[in-house]
């Protein structure tokens, strides 16, 4: 049987299993998924390649998925669920998913004993998605034959007590299932064994693999390899960027570099496999890339959040950050009559807004601006910090970040760490204090100390300048009467 002729016999078989089933694109983006999880022939040299029992199971296995394009991770989740209790004589003494069904999809007399299948890929345990339960009779006993993954490894030992475990107590609140009887293996089997007794010849024209050969040559074209790690990340910018994606070539790495479209923003990929690079360094590639690029064009590049691990390079979405809102919105205060509250309160704006757009520099520097409000010289400064920083690294409602930011002052004090390898480093371009903002493990540093120099800004305010942060009138008032 050719998979072109399985699609429609699970097309047939299905018409009835629901009010709405799918049509014959929904059934080709199955496949189509299930190829691309190499579940099914790939390549139109395969087109007319017939199919083994297992990747007839595969086909059925994608069923289960609710949106068709999750068919081949449907498929790959559940093909290898273990018995619960090990191989019986049951099936063939399977041992797995697939060997049974296969078994079922080959043996008549395993059929007649046959009630259901019931298939679901909804999480069986905690972190564990897949359960098959196979119903049938035996010597005029109703039995069934669970399967789950791999991690229950307590249930899968030979002679657990398979009966003892209820597949109903899922860990899933909700779950689908997908119900195959007896009358859809046996007439399955049936179709399987006249297409293999009468073999048809393929037809159309191979249509079917247009879209694969497209993204095999993308990939190509994009240097992606089925070794690729791909570091996938983000840019917000205004320097010139190419409108179809492309690969280029910076200094002796190779990245990928995607448009702006209506749901993703520009993007930079590198393949840290064959750039021989870890998460970090390509990170910092990719910064010193768009640090080149924005001192070429003058203009912003801005590197945001992104990921990596997959083995194609991936657009990354555009951000669509949480927010707060409120039913009854309560808010009434003035501007406070103190010009270093208002002064205060405006550099921590900017140093807020520098914090969440990845200028963490400039973030370092605008909260400690607001503590030289009163104390501008290093010496008294330093010593306000040390006398107002136990507080917050003592706070047992907030730690985090605490362990890193100590961990990072090493044996320096931390008011002096603040000063000099924080404020100064970014400030000054000093020989002793070095401070890169291309490099990955500097801004991870400094984010650190933000977050800690961030409570210590909002601890001055609070407490020297008076200024409540609740949006209350009464708030209001009060910062009026202390200030």
């Amino acid at each position: 049987m050719l998979a072109q002729h399985l699609a429609r016999v699970l097309l047939e078989l299905s018409c009835a299993s629901d009010v709405t089933t799918d049509d014959v694109p929904a059934m080709e983006q199955r496949f189509e998924s299930l190829r691309g999880y190499s579940r099914l022939p790939r390549g139109r040299e395969n087109h007319g390649c017939a199919l083994t029992d297992e990747q007839v199971i595969a086909a059925v296995l994608g069923l289960v998925a609710i949106q068709p394009g999750w068919a081949g991770h449907v498929a790959t989740v559940i093909a290898r669920l273990k018995p619960v209790g090990g191989p019986t004589e049951a099936f063939g003494t399977a041992g797995d998913l697939t060997a049974a069904l296969c078994h079922l999809l080959r043996d008549n007399a395993s059929r007649q004993t046959l009630v259901s299948v019931r298939l679901s890929v909804a999480e069986a345990g905690t972190n564990s998605n897949g359960i098959a339960v196979i119903t049938f009779d035996e010597a005029g006993e109703r039995r069934r034959m669970t399967f789950l993954r791999d991690e229950a490894v307590s249930l899968l030992r030979p002679g657990a007590a398979a009966e003892a475990f209820d597949p109903a107590l899922r860990n899933a609140p909700v779950s689908r299932e997908l119900v195959l009887n007896r009358r859809f293996f046996d007439r399955l089997a049936l179709r399987v064994d006249e297409a293999r007794k009468h073999p048809l010849p393929p037809t159309g024209d191979g249509a079917e693999y247009d879209k694969e050969e497209a993204e095999n040559a993308r990939r190509e074209r994009l240097g992606a390899k089925p070794s690729s790690r791909f570091l996938n990340i983000g840019v917000d910018n205004q320097v010139t960027w190419p409108r179809t994606e492309m690969r280029v070539k910076f200094d002796r790495y190779h990245l990928v570099m995607m448009p702006k479209t209506k749901e993703n923003v520009q993007s930079v990929h590198i393949d840290l496999t064959a750039n021989k690079l870890s998460m970090e360094e390509g990170m910092t590639v990719i910064n010193r890339f768009l640090s080149v690029m924005t001192w070429c064009d003058d203009q912003y590049a801005i590197a945001e959040g992104g990921w990596g691990g997959g083995p194609v390079p991936v657009a990354v979405a555009k951000r669509n950050l949480a927010f707060t809102t409120a039913y009854q919105w309560l808010f009434d205060r003035d501007i406070p009559s103190s010009e270093d509250a208002r002064r205060a309160l405006a550099l921590y704006r900017e140093a807020r807004n520098a914090e969440q757009n990845y200028m963490i520099s400039y973030a370092v520097l605008g909260y400690y601006k607001i503590i030289e409000i009163h104390h501008p010289s290093w010496k008294v400064a330093t010593k306000w910090i040390a006398e107002n920083l136990p507080p917050i690294l003592t706070d047992p409602y907030d730690q985090y970040g605490i362990d890193k930011f100590l961990e990072a002052c090493g044996e320096e004090e931390p008011e002096i760490y603040i000063y000099a390898a924080c404020r100064s480093a970014v400030a000054h371009a000093s020989p002793n204090r070095k401070s890169d903002p291309d490099d990955t493990m500097e801004l991870r540093r400094l984010h650190t100390a933000a977050d800690v120099m961030r409570r210590l800004a909002r601890r001055f305010i609070s407490i020297e300048l008076g200024v409540s942060d609740s949006p209350f009138p009464i708030a209001g008032k009060a910062d009026k009467q202390a200030l």
